[in-house]
């Protein structure tokens, strides 16, 4: 099945994920979507240093948007701010610096923050792709700790300073890879068997999916969404996959077309009309399993996997704060 589930996937990921699939559904597109004005609405981006969130980033500041860089390098960070500032004209780029494998880290910078700032939209785009089992200073595995943990642990954060605005959004970046993955809450951490990266990143995507879907079902006042960005170009695939980047470089999306959805999801007056809770691809809800993939999980393995992570995150809650 396994083996099914690939091939369907990487089928479809040639017609749907690549440059030619993007240009292909943006025929479709609506460019009334995107001209907006969002001066006044404030928002946050992980990961937006470079690639998809630095994209994403840009295209908010163009429109007036006040934003929140959320990155782990500083010096980076600062130059991906000056470049920012530099092309859009707008001088309201924040800069924070967190790790977000590190929850104590995510916890007292979402205290500080609620603080300080108001916030519309929330967008969960850092993540990574760590090829061995790599561990954190707190005993975690990194990518489990970045991609699963770290989202849920910022989004649940910041869930009380988003409730108090009008028309607040949540946006997951996910991955297509997710469709090769039924949800296993068996091994969060990949401490059994042998370690596959590639494998371990997908079945976090899969579970920053269910994660949308029971987020949306308790949190009614806020819209959330997933999506995938389809194949793109980004200093993140290069490093983390080079045997793919070296077969599909010349048919890889630019980062721009890999954050279209993002910010479409971010920005438009048309998302929040569909309903809270999808899997967005090139600005249309798509299913989250592949026909015949047998990758839907049973209803208590979404909620078993809310309740592990809750636990996971109070632990770190009492730690940061006592």
């Amino acid at each position: 099945m396994s083996w099914y589930r690939n091939t369907v996937w990487f089928v479809k990921g040639l017609r749907e994920y690549t440059r030619s699939g993007y240009e292909s559904a943006s025929k479709h597109f609506n460019p009334a979507d995107l001209e907006v004005n969002v001066a006044g609405r404030s928002f946050l981006i992980t990961g937006s240093n470079s690639g998809i969130g630095k994209a994403t980033a840009k295209e908010i500041a163009k429109r007036g948007g006040t934003v929140h860089l959320v990155c782990r390098n500083k010096e980076r960070a600062e130059s991906a701010r000056g470049e920012i500032v530099t092309e859009t004209g707008n001088q309201n780029i924040f800069l924070h610096i967190v790790d977000i494998s590190n929850p104590k880290e995510i916890w007292n910078f979402a205290e500080k923050f609620k603080n300080e700032h108001k916030l519309n939209v929330l967008i969960n785009n850092a993540g990574c792709m760590v090829n061995n089992r790599e561990l954190t200073e707190d005993g975690l595995e990194k990518n489990f700790a970045t991609n699963t943990l770290g989202t849920y642990v910022l989004t649940t954060a910041l869930l009380p300073l988003l409730e108090k605005e009008a028309d607040a959004r949540v946006i997951t970046v996910s991955s297509g890879g997710m469709l090769v993955q039924k949800l296993d809450i068996s091994d969060l951490q990949s401490g059994s068997g042998t370690f596959d990266g590639t494998m371990v990143y997908a079945q976090n995507k899969r579970q920053q999916v269910v994660l949308t879907e029971q987020w949306a079902k308790t949190h009614r006042n806020i819209h959330f969404s997933v999506m995938h960005p389809g194949w793109a170009d980004t200093p993140a695939v290069r490093s983390s996959m080079p045997d793919f980047y070296q077969k599909m470089k010349n048919s890889l999306r630019t980062e721009a077309q890999g954050a279209d959805t993002v910010v479409w999801l971010a920005v438009s007056s048309e998302a929040p009309k569909l309903p809270s809770g999808l899997f967005f691809q090139d600005r249309q809800p798509v299913a989250t399993h592949l026909p015949l993939a047998r990758t839907h999980s049973p209803p208590g393995d979404e909620e078993k996997l809310m309740e592990v992570l809750e636990e996971f995150s109070q632990k770190f809650k009492s730690t940061s704060s006592g």
